[in-house]
């Protein structure tokens, strides 16, 4: 099993892991723009902007936060049984349809 790289709680009230393998797999091939961007990452986490749950999957929440105008970080989370896990991150122009779960 994969270490911890860190936890992120948030203000849903659920604790997201992000392993180190996971973090690897997203900066080394699926979003390389996101290498050295850990703390926005535990940023967009703990204190998102707007959080809409997948219009395709129950399971996946999508936690966003403004990057800068017009911009926005989004981290992608799969959450069964209350665990929550990193599945990917990474900027964005846009924010997805979904329930909008919470907001500031």
């Amino acid at each position: 099993m994969d270490a911890d790289l860190s936890i992120a709680l948030t203000p849903l009230g659920f604790a997201v892991r992000i392993s180190r393998a996971r973090w690897e797999t997203i900066v080394s091939s699926k979003h390389p723009i996101m290498r050295g961007r850990e703390s926005d990452v535990h940023r967009a986490l703990r204190d998102p902007d707007v959080v809409r749950r997948s219009k395709t999957d129950p399971t996946v929440l999508l936690f966003y936060r403004q990057d800068h105008p017009g911009r926005w970080l989004c981290a992608v989370v799969k959450r069964i049984d209350g665990d929550g896990f990193l599945i990917t991150t990474y900027p964005t122009g846009t924010i997805k349809i979904g329930v909008e779960l919470w907001s500031k």
